[in-house]
């Protein structure tokens, strides 16, 4: 079993930064890839970013692309989500999920799921 726990979601100005967080327990993290997605209220949950096993590849959501960036550090089981230059349409609650394998782009194809930190960005 995975667990995921996100952190560092809050308040921040449009054009400003944050870095989200998400550790995971267990001792596979290495297996398996990783994904951001997001969900802002009366809409749903959208795919944010993704990056493989080992880190060497990463895909993004047009919406994000060149602002945000995913990375991981296996050693220390935790993925990361940077966010440069957040809009107020950026504000959500943010969930990072686990899959075994690679490629994923479907919050279905994810098995494991964090709570969510909630992300918002004011104008």
């Amino acid at each position: 079993q995975v667990q995921l726990a996100e952190s560092g979601g809050g308040l921040v100005q449009a054009g400003g930064s944050l870095r989200l967080s998400c550790a995971a327990s267990g001792r596979s993290f290495s297996s398996l890839s990783m994904g951001w997605f997001r969900q802002a209220p009366g809409k749903d949950r959208e795919f944010v970013a993704r990056i493989s096993r080992g880190g060497g590849s990463t895909y993004y959501a047009d919406s994000v692309k060149g602002r945000f960036t995913i990375s991981r550090d296996n050693a220390k089981n935790t993925v990361y989500l940077q966010m440069n230059s957040p809009k107020p349409e950026d504000t959500a609650v943010y969930y990072c999920a686990a899959a075994w394998g690679d490629g994923y782009y479907y919050s279905y194809e994810y098995e494991f799921w964090g709570q969510g930190t909630q992300v918002t960005v004011s104008s």
